[in-house]
Parts: structure tokens; sequence; C-alpha cells
């Protein structure tokens, strides 16, 4: 069993930046992947970054460049560096991970995050 617990999000102006913390407690030894979606009311949750235990990283191609994802082992905790705003990354942000088992792959999620961009 993993918990996730989000924070970080709030009302930023175009343009700006926001960093999201997702801490991870509980079987974390058994994680082997974690990312950033977003969601908007009426439609599909859509990855916005992932990284492996090894450190690979991939990007939704809406955010590349302008988002960075990051992770603190010390902390158990992974971050979403958010940079050049713009009102169409309003969302919910969720953190999720993906666990590996003999049995198989389980994903868990935090309760999300409300990120808000507009003047």
């Amino acid at each position: 069993q993993v918990q996730l617990v989000e924070s970080g999000g709030g009302l930023v102006q175009p343009g700006g930046s926001l960093r999201l913390s997702c801490a991870a407690s509980g079987s974390i030894f058994s994680i082997y992947a974690m990312g950033w979606y977003r969601q908007v009311p009426g439609k599909q949750r859509e990855l916005v970054a992932a990284i492996t235990s090894g450190g690979s990283t991939n990007y939704a191609e809406s955010v590349k460049g302008r988002f960075t994802i990051s992770r603190d082992n010390a902390k158990n905790t992974v971050y979403l560096h958010m940079n050049s705003l713009k009102p169409e990354d309003t969302a919910v942000y969720y953190c999720n991970a993906d666990l590996l088992f003999e049995s198989g792959e389980y994903d868990y999620w935090g309760q999300g995050t409300q990120v808000t961009v507009s003047s």
C-alpha cells in the first residue's frame, strides 16, 4: 500500500511558475515509477510527466520544455516544477505511483491539487 499527498497548487498569472510536491509513504520500496497527471471537468485524465526508479523521464508534448519532474529520495517526494504557465494548464493535478509485484502492476493516486492560471 502507498499513500500519496499532493501540495503546492494555487492561483498564478500566465507566465508564472509553480512547484507541486507529492510525498509518498507506505510500501515505497515497491514503486518503480511515479508521475503527474491532470484533468479538467468533462475531459480525460492526461499524463503530464513521469519518472522511473532509474531516473528516466517522459513528458507530454504540451509541457515539454516548460515543466520538469524531479525526485528527492531522502524525503520520498516527487516534484513538478512548472514554468511559463498558460491558461490551458489549468486543471486538477494528480500524483500517481506505479507498483510492480509478481502478481501484477498496481496504481495509486493522490487526492489532487488545483492549479489555476489566470490574470
